[in-house]
């Protein structure tokens, strides 16, 4: 049997950018990423995250607007290697007049069939019911706080569900 999937959104989970501004969350590092003709985007990575993530019993996988960038600065902050990730196409950022998230669709069609969880600071009941049924597997979709980022209790969640049997 295979691990689940574990689908990894970078702002909210990883990056707690709602934070206080003015105070990086304690254990956190700042990279400033460049965008083409703006400022810099501040970013905070905690990069105790990669090894407990990579401990949790997952195949990990981007779920981001990131996407293939993600692997460029995201993951050697964290300690984490190359990762697959979701690639949204035109799909990114599309407003569906279901309410159903633009990534929820890609990631049940990725996950194909697989259990999966899924770590993200925009999900809503639209996106649960459309999971719920469209995908045959078990799946998790976990909130996250985008003000503090992954937290143990987190982590703990996410550790049971890939230790429960599949249903």
């Amino acid at each position: 049997m295979s691990r689940p999937l574990l689908f990894l959104d970078v702002d909210g989970p990883l990056n707690p950018y709602a934070a206080q501004p003015e105070r990086r969350p304690e254990g956190y590092t700042t990279i400033r990423v460049p965008l083409y003709g703006r400022r810099p985007l501040r970013v905070w990575l905690n990069p105790a995250h990669g090894p407990a993530l990579l401990r949790l019993g997952y195949d990990l996988c981007w779920a981001t607007s990131w996407m293939a960038e993600a692997n460029v600065w995201i993951a050697p902050v964290l300690g984490l290697p190359e990762l697959p990730y979701v690639d949204f196409g035109t799909g990114l950022f599309a407003e569906r007049p279901d309410g159903v998230h633009w990534k929820t669709e890609a990631i049940v069609a990725y996950a194909g069939g697989r259990p999966f969880a899924w770590v993200d600071d925009e999900q809503s009941p639209a996106d649960t019911l459309y999971v719920l049924s469209r995908h045959p597997g078990p799946a998790l979709l976990h909130h996250v706080n985008p003000r503090t980022g992954l937290r143990e209790p987190d982590f703990t969640t996410l550790r049971e569900f890939a230790q429960s049997p599949p249903t």
